[in-house]
């Protein structure tokens, strides 16, 4: 940076330019930045692996493999996860004309898997806790094949003109590394299952700092992704907002029962916005990174404001309606009825009912 003197009409560098000619100078590059960007990667994996680790924690093989063998909710699930969601986020990209790199931050979050929040959030309006935990699980494995391959069909219109390039290497690498601690939490949780509960609660609570840690840590890393333009706003608002409302439709045209309507609505629009940003912070750059790194937490914002709306909502309708028999009534033939679906799964159950029983 030169700085002129007006009346003497002479340019000159800053003190600490590595190169000036007296009319343009080079500065350093800024140190602090460069530790803060490595730190920022290291505990984002760190604490991203303590995250997936707990929910392997939340699967009960045997239930998993009860859906593996009647896999129409999962593979309605799978519709939704893959097919609706990374559709709506290219045409959404498309109909604002947001930049390419903030269109492929989009197009990662249409393919992540749900997370532990969409767990508890299914517990709390009486789903399916076994399917909310297998689309969950299976959702993440399959990640590793489909975010690529949606990346790759979506992002031609980019691609093609050379506009971005997609590091299709580093983002495989993510998706494999998170693969392990999934699978470690499925064995603890099999071998241990009072200790996977504990672990559960402690990854959820590291979920939530996550949020934050980002939040702060890439906002000062990042200054300039903070000035986020009108069509980015719009894009993070109706996304999860889509990704509720079509994820319900197509569970009820598919004809399931309400409580796993509600279930894949849930796990179709709430998305782990954790692993998108890890993937997007160790996968491009840190000019890429300005555009783009807001993108995960604007989608935070929103997905968690319409999950209290649909939650409220549900809530709301039993108060004024009262418990109804719909479900009920819907149920697989050969499923043992519990008093609330959230108690299928006793991962975020109390053990008030446990002691007096």
């Amino acid at each position: 940076m030169t700085t002129a003197n007006s009346s003497t009409n002479i340019s000159y560098c800053s003190a600490n330019a590595t190169i000036c000619d007296g009319t343009s100078c080079v500065l350093p590059d800024d140190n602090f930045n460069k530790t803060l960007n490595v730190i920022l990667s290291t505990v984002l994996t760190v604490l991203l692996a303590l995250v997936m680790f707990s929910m392997g924690c939340n699967v009960d093989i045997k239930k998993f493999w009860g859906h593996i063998k009647r896999p129409w909710g999962i593979f309605v699930g799978f519709l939704c996860q893959f097919g609706i969601m990374p559709l709506t986020g290219f045409v959404l990209s498309v109909i604002f004309n947001i930049h390419p790199v903030q269109a492929v931050a989009v197009l990662i979050m249409g393919c992540c898997p749900g997370g532990t929040s969409s767990n508890i959030l299914a517990y709390w309006v009486d789903g399916d806790m076994d399917l909310s935990v297998s689309m969950t699980t299976c959702s993440t494995l399959l990640a590793l094949g489909m975010m690529p391959l949606c990346l790759f069909v979506y992002t031609k219109t980019w691609t093609e003109t050379d506009s971005i390039v997609i590091p299709y290497d580093s983002i495989g690498i993510s998706l494999v590394a998170l693969v392990i601690p999934v699978s470690f939490g499925i064995y603890i949780n099999h071998k241990w299952p009072k200790k996977a509960k504990i672990i559960l609660k402690i990854g959820s609570i590291t979920g939530l700092a996550l949020i934050v840690i980002i939040a702060v840590v890439g906002g000062i890393l990042y200054k300039g992704s903070w000035t986020i333009s009108p069509q980015l706003w719009i894009v993070g608002t109706i996304f999860p907002a889509a990704g509720y409302s079509l994820g319900f439709l197509l569970a009820r045209i598919a004809g399931q029962p309400w409580h796993r309507c509600r279930t894949v609505a849930l796990e179709t629009g709430m998305q782990n916005t954790q692993l998108c940003t890890t993937i997007v912070q160790l996968s491009f750059t840190p000019e890429q990174l300005a555009l783009m790194f807001t993108f995960p937490l604007i989608y935070s914002i929103f997905q968690l404001a319409f999950a209290v709306i649909f939650v409220g909502a549900y809530y709301g309708h039993k108060r004024c309606c009262g418990a109804t028999k719909t479900d009920l009534t819907e149920k697989d033939e050969n499923e043992s009825i519990p008093e609330t679906y959230a108690q299928m799964n006793g991962g975020f159950t109390s053990n008030e009912k446990s002691t007096k029983t």
